[in-house]
């Protein structure tokens, strides 16, 4: 039925006790693959034919996983293709719900169900872990595809490739090896080290945490300081695994993880780059920042008790951005 712990349903699991105060991230248990023929992926099992219609994501606006598959699906033309459902942005003792909202919670579209644990129950009944977003449905099978947000934008950047005509490669062969370092570094660090500085609970923990993270972000505003993206002249998946971390930088991680050596704007190149991913066609679409600030603010309560969601700084995601002339 998911983790309960200490009456609370979580989306991670959130294990400080045994770590010495440090956040730990545990893996996802879905694994297969979308695949233009329906062969089996990388890892689960065959079965999974690529086709308009057949899939469904669940997702939170909130959530940077998430909002990795909802870009993809954007930027591969796949919103005709994959429907989706959007969980409430507060995340209490039930975990993600399907409670609707005039925001952007849209409820369980396809089964009505009240929580996000009912997906994965309705999956596998007994099943026991992390209840998680994003959820790529499989509406056939009545099972979940897979939970791991990586891997989902890789069957978005290829397996429908024939169906939508759209062959823009974000994952390109002859880039991968150079990719890979590139995201590792990004997810230690900075994807992922923005939560092990917020949910530390040792000074030591955190200390661990930030430095790297400011460390990387420091790198990134050199490389960016003469390379248009972070590869060079080709937007690849690299960029947008970075990308949705960006765009919550100053309105929660600055504050609420207290990340808060500098804010984004305080980096001219990164803040630049910021901008002009945003202004991608149907990437600003994407975004709720409504959703983002009350989730974190509001379902943190080890972190916010009071639950005050603040008034944040006011950030132009469309002002010029001035990169155009940037080359490699």
């Amino acid at each position: 039925m998911g983790l309960l712990v200490d009456g609370v349903w979580h989306d991670q699991w959130y294990d400080t006790k045994s770590s010495g105060g440090k956040f730990q991230r545990s893996q996802a248990k879905f694994r297969n693959w979308i695949t233009a023929d329906g062969s089996a992926g990388p890892s689960g099992t065959e079965g999974f034919k690529a086709q308009s219609g057949r899939y469904h994501l669940y997702v939170s606006y909130a959530c940077p996983w998430a909002h990795r598959a909802l870009v993809f699906r954007a930027l591969k033309g796949l919103a005709d293709h994959i429907s989706i459902s959007a969980v409430h942005p507060d995340m209490l003792s039930d975990g993600w719900t399907f409670e609707a909202d005039d925001a952007g919670a849209t409820g369980d579209t396809i089964y009505g169900l009240p929580f996000a644990r009912d997906i994965y129950t309705k999956a596998d009944p007994v099943f026991s872990g992390r209840v998680t977003v994003p959820i790529l449905w499989d509406k056939e099978r009545e099972t979940i595809v897979s939970n791991e947000s990586s891997e989902i934008i890789r069957m978005f950047n290829s397996a429908f490739d024939g169906i939508t005509g759209n062959t823009d490669d974000y994952w390109p062969e002859e880039m991968r090896d150079a990719i890979a370092p590139v995201n590792d570094r990004i997810y230690d660090t900075l994807n992922n080290g923005v939560y092990k500085s917020g949910f530390a609970t040792t000074q030591a923990a955190y200390d661990d945490a930030v430095h790297p993270l400011f460390d990387t972000l420091e790198w990134l505003e050199a490389r960016l300081a003469t390379s248009r993206y972070l590869m060079g002249d080709r937007l690849t998946e690299a960029d947008w695994r970075l990308w949705t971390t960006l765009v919550r930088f100053d309105a929660v991680y600055h504050l609420h993880f207290k990340c808060n050596r500098k804010r984004l704007v305080d980096y001219p190149h990164l803040w630049a780059y910021t901008r002009e991913l945003f202004q991608v066609p149907g990437v600003a679409g994407t975004v709720n920042m409504g959703h983002i600030v009350r989730h974190y603010h509001y379902s943190h309560e080890s972190i916010n008790p009071h639950r005050i969601v603040p008034i944040n700084p006011v950030l132009d995601f469309d002002a010029p951005h001035g990169r155009d002339q940037l080359t490699p």
